[in-house]
Protein backbone atom coordinates (compact mmCIF):
# COMPACT_ATOMS: atom_id res chain seq x y z
CA UNK A 1 0.00 0.00 0.00
CA UNK A 2 1.23 3.24 -0.42
CA UNK A 3 1.01 5.48 1.60
CA UNK A 4 1.43 9.33 2.95
CA UNK A 5 4.70 8.98 4.83
CA UNK A 6 6.78 8.83 7.13
CA UNK A 7 9.94 7.85 4.93
CA UNK A 8 9.83 7.68 0.98
CA UNK A 9 11.19 4.46 -0.23
CA UNK A 10 11.94 3.19 -3.33
CA UNK A 11 11.14 -0.22 -4.22
CA UNK A 12 10.33 -3.29 -3.80
CA UNK A 13 13.24 -4.79 -6.27
CA UNK A 14 12.31 -8.70 -6.48
CA UNK A 15 15.72 -10.16 -6.41
CA UNK A 16 15.46 -13.33 -8.73
CA UNK A 17 15.96 -16.40 -7.06
CA UNK A 18 15.72 -14.79 -2.92
CA UNK A 19 14.03 -17.50 -0.71
CA UNK A 20 13.32 -17.53 3.18
CA UNK A 21 16.25 -18.27 4.51
CA UNK A 22 18.77 -16.61 2.08
CA UNK A 23 20.78 -13.45 2.80
CA UNK A 24 21.10 -10.56 0.73
CA UNK A 25 24.36 -8.43 0.71
CA UNK A 26 23.59 -4.79 -0.75
CA UNK A 27 26.82 -2.82 -1.75
CA UNK A 28 26.23 0.60 -1.52
CA UNK A 29 28.29 2.04 -3.96
CA UNK A 30 27.55 5.66 -4.25
CA UNK A 31 24.55 7.83 -2.41
CA UNK A 32 24.78 11.41 -3.73
CA UNK A 33 22.34 14.58 -3.22
CA UNK A 34 20.49 15.24 -6.26
CA UNK A 35 18.68 18.76 -5.34
CA UNK A 36 19.95 21.79 -3.67
CA UNK A 37 18.31 21.79 -0.57
CA UNK A 38 17.36 19.38 2.30
CA UNK A 39 15.46 20.38 5.32
CA UNK A 40 15.51 19.31 9.63
CA UNK A 41 13.58 19.65 12.41
CA UNK A 42 13.85 22.06 14.90
CA UNK A 43 11.73 19.97 17.79
CA UNK A 44 13.71 17.30 19.82
CA UNK A 45 12.15 14.29 19.25
CA UNK A 46 10.45 12.34 23.10
CA UNK A 47 12.35 9.70 22.35
CA UNK A 48 15.75 11.36 22.16
CA UNK A 49 15.48 13.03 25.72
CA UNK A 50 13.93 13.23 29.44
CA UNK A 51 10.09 14.15 29.45
CA UNK A 52 11.08 16.29 32.80
CA UNK A 53 13.17 18.69 30.24
CA UNK A 54 10.61 18.35 27.26
CA UNK A 55 8.22 20.14 30.02
CA UNK A 56 9.90 22.85 31.79
CA UNK A 57 12.54 23.60 28.56
CA UNK A 58 12.07 22.76 25.21
CA UNK A 59 10.76 24.42 22.38
CA UNK A 60 7.11 24.11 22.09
CA UNK A 61 6.12 25.46 18.07
CA UNK A 62 7.69 23.24 15.29
CA UNK A 63 9.22 24.56 12.40
CA UNK A 64 11.59 24.11 9.32
CA UNK A 65 14.91 24.33 8.87
CA UNK A 66 15.80 24.55 5.24
CA UNK A 67 19.69 23.66 4.19
CA UNK A 68 21.27 24.85 0.98
CA UNK A 69 23.64 21.71 -0.07
CA UNK A 70 26.87 22.93 -1.64
CA UNK A 71 28.41 19.96 -3.45
CA UNK A 72 31.05 21.24 -4.16
CA UNK A 73 32.36 22.25 -0.96
CA UNK A 74 30.94 19.28 0.54
CA UNK A 75 28.95 21.28 2.70
CA UNK A 76 25.26 21.64 3.70
CA UNK A 77 23.99 25.24 5.38
CA UNK A 78 21.68 27.13 7.53
CA UNK A 79 19.34 29.51 5.74
CA UNK A 80 17.56 31.25 8.64
CA UNK A 81 18.92 34.15 9.56
CA UNK A 82 17.71 34.25 13.24
CA UNK A 83 19.79 31.42 14.48
CA UNK A 84 22.78 32.52 17.02
CA UNK A 85 25.60 32.43 16.73
CA UNK A 86 24.95 32.66 13.27
CA UNK A 87 24.80 29.93 10.34
CA UNK A 88 25.77 26.48 11.14
CA UNK A 89 27.62 24.70 7.97
CA UNK A 90 28.23 21.09 8.19
CA UNK A 91 30.20 18.62 6.21
CA UNK A 92 27.93 16.40 3.78
CA UNK A 93 28.08 12.69 4.68
CA UNK A 94 25.11 11.84 2.75
CA UNK A 95 23.55 8.05 3.78
CA UNK A 96 20.55 6.08 4.18
CA UNK A 97 18.07 6.15 6.90
CA UNK A 98 15.78 3.27 5.29
CA UNK A 99 17.20 -0.63 3.78
CA UNK A 100 15.37 -3.38 4.11
CA UNK A 101 13.42 -6.38 3.13
CA UNK A 102 10.06 -7.59 3.68
CA UNK A 103 9.41 -8.58 7.18
CA UNK A 104 8.76 -11.92 8.04
CA UNK A 105 5.05 -13.50 8.30
CA UNK A 106 3.72 -10.47 5.61
CA UNK A 107 3.62 -7.97 8.50
CA UNK A 108 2.56 -4.42 7.37
CA UNK A 109 4.97 -2.10 9.15
CA UNK A 110 5.01 1.46 8.49
CA UNK A 111 8.20 3.08 6.87
CA UNK A 112 9.53 4.50 10.32
CA UNK A 113 9.79 0.89 12.13
CA UNK A 114 13.41 -1.00 11.82
CA UNK A 115 13.18 -4.76 12.77
CA UNK A 116 15.00 -7.81 12.35
CA UNK A 117 14.56 -7.00 8.17
CA UNK A 118 16.34 -3.49 8.62
CA UNK A 119 14.11 -0.53 7.69
CA UNK A 120 13.78 2.51 8.88
CA UNK A 121 17.67 1.58 10.98
CA UNK A 122 18.85 5.51 10.49
CA UNK A 123 22.55 4.67 11.34
CA UNK A 124 24.55 7.07 10.30
CA UNK A 125 27.33 4.62 8.69
CA UNK A 126 24.89 3.78 6.07
CA UNK A 127 26.89 5.24 3.76
CA UNK A 128 28.57 5.03 -0.08
CA UNK A 129 31.11 1.94 -0.27
CA UNK A 130 29.45 0.04 2.81
CA UNK A 131 28.16 -3.54 2.18
CA UNK A 132 24.70 -4.32 4.10
CA UNK A 133 23.50 -7.74 4.71
CA UNK A 134 19.98 -8.42 5.36
CA UNK A 135 17.95 -11.46 5.81
CA UNK A 136 15.18 -12.78 2.96
CA UNK A 137 11.63 -13.43 4.92
CA UNK A 138 9.65 -13.47 1.36
CA UNK A 139 10.36 -14.59 -2.05
CA UNK A 140 12.38 -12.31 -3.98
CA UNK A 141 13.19 -10.13 -0.99
CA UNK A 142 11.44 -6.97 -1.67
CA UNK A 143 14.12 -4.83 -1.20
CA UNK A 144 13.58 -1.18 -0.31
CA UNK A 145 15.63 2.06 0.09
CA UNK A 146 15.03 5.11 1.24
CA UNK A 147 15.24 8.39 3.37
CA UNK A 148 17.89 9.74 2.16
CA UNK A 149 19.91 12.43 4.31
CA UNK A 150 22.90 14.68 3.45
CA UNK A 151 23.56 14.17 7.02
CA UNK A 152 22.58 12.60 10.19
CA UNK A 153 24.08 12.40 13.94
CA UNK A 154 23.85 9.02 15.75
CA UNK A 155 20.12 8.62 15.10
CA UNK A 156 17.35 11.47 14.82
CA UNK A 157 17.27 13.33 18.17
CA UNK A 158 15.04 16.01 16.33
CA UNK A 159 13.13 13.44 14.31
CA UNK A 160 14.99 13.63 10.86
CA UNK A 161 18.26 14.20 9.52
CA UNK A 162 19.31 16.72 6.44
CA UNK A 163 16.44 14.79 4.56
CA UNK A 164 16.75 14.98 0.58
CA UNK A 165 16.57 13.29 -2.82
CA UNK A 166 19.38 10.91 -3.56
CA UNK A 167 21.15 9.20 -6.59
CA UNK A 168 22.21 5.75 -5.39
CA UNK A 169 23.49 2.98 -7.09
CA UNK A 170 24.01 -0.46 -5.51
CA UNK A 171 24.80 -3.94 -6.51
CA UNK A 172 22.74 -7.09 -5.16
CA UNK A 173 24.66 -10.36 -4.37
CA UNK A 174 22.46 -13.37 -2.88
CA UNK A 175 24.44 -15.56 -0.43
CA UNK A 176 22.66 -18.79 0.90
CA UNK A 177 22.22 -19.20 4.98
CA UNK A 178 19.77 -16.88 7.54
CA UNK A 179 21.15 -14.46 9.79
CA UNK A 180 18.89 -12.98 12.63
CA UNK A 181 19.22 -9.17 12.11
CA UNK A 182 21.18 -6.78 9.41
CA UNK A 183 24.90 -6.68 9.65
CA UNK A 184 27.46 -4.11 7.53
CA UNK A 185 30.83 -4.17 6.30
CA UNK A 186 32.89 -0.96 6.06
CA UNK A 187 36.69 -0.76 4.57
CA UNK A 188 37.84 -0.75 8.51
CA UNK A 189 35.11 -2.75 10.63
CA UNK A 190 32.25 -5.30 10.95
CA UNK A 191 29.09 -4.38 12.31
CA UNK A 192 26.64 -6.24 13.80
CA UNK A 193 23.07 -4.86 14.21
CA UNK A 194 20.46 -5.00 17.41
CA UNK A 195 17.50 -3.09 17.10
CA UNK A 196 15.05 -2.69 20.22
CA UNK A 197 12.53 -0.02 22.00
CA UNK A 198 14.95 -1.15 25.11
CA UNK A 199 18.94 -0.26 24.71
CA UNK A 200 19.94 -2.85 26.51
CA UNK A 201 18.04 -5.11 24.92
CA UNK A 202 19.56 -3.43 21.39
CA UNK A 203 23.27 -4.05 23.07
CA UNK A 204 22.41 -7.90 24.04
CA UNK A 205 21.08 -8.77 20.69
CA UNK A 206 24.08 -6.74 18.44
CA UNK A 207 26.59 -8.51 20.87
CA UNK A 208 25.15 -11.97 19.65
CA UNK A 209 24.91 -10.66 16.47
CA UNK A 210 28.72 -10.16 16.46
CA UNK A 211 29.04 -13.17 18.07
CA UNK A 212 27.28 -15.74 15.97
CA UNK A 213 28.66 -13.86 13.18
CA UNK A 214 32.53 -14.29 13.99
CA UNK A 215 31.88 -18.17 15.25
CA UNK A 216 30.21 -18.37 11.69
CA UNK A 217 32.58 -16.75 9.48
CA UNK A 218 35.91 -17.49 11.00
CA UNK A 219 35.54 -20.65 12.75
CA UNK A 220 36.21 -19.47 16.22
CA UNK A 221 35.14 -21.22 19.43
CA UNK A 222 33.39 -19.49 21.43
CA UNK A 223 35.82 -18.69 23.77
CA UNK A 224 37.80 -17.69 21.09
CA UNK A 225 35.29 -15.04 19.96
CA UNK A 226 34.93 -13.81 23.95
CA UNK A 227 37.94 -12.63 23.69
CA UNK A 228 37.97 -11.06 20.36
CA UNK A 229 34.82 -8.87 21.79
CA UNK A 230 36.25 -8.39 25.26
CA UNK A 231 39.03 -6.57 23.87
CA UNK A 232 37.53 -5.02 20.86
CA UNK A 233 33.66 -4.41 20.47
CA UNK A 234 32.93 -1.08 20.04
CA UNK A 235 29.33 -0.37 20.12
CA UNK A 236 27.62 2.67 18.83
CA UNK A 237 24.11 3.56 19.64
CA UNK A 238 21.88 5.13 16.98
CA UNK A 239 18.57 6.73 18.93
CA UNK A 240 15.18 6.57 16.47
Amino acid sequence: RVASGPNPQTGPFYVEGAEPGDMLVVTLNRIEPNRGTARSATLLAPYAVDPAFLRSTAERQARQETWTIDKTKGVARTTSSDLRPGGLEVPLLPMLGCVGTAPRNKEAVSTGTPGSFGGNMDYAGMVAGVKVMLPVYEPGALLFIGDGHARQGHGEVVGTGLETSMDVELRVDLLPGSIPAPRLESSTHVMAMGLSSSLDDAVRKATANMIEWLMAEYELTLPEVSQVVGTSAEYRVSVL
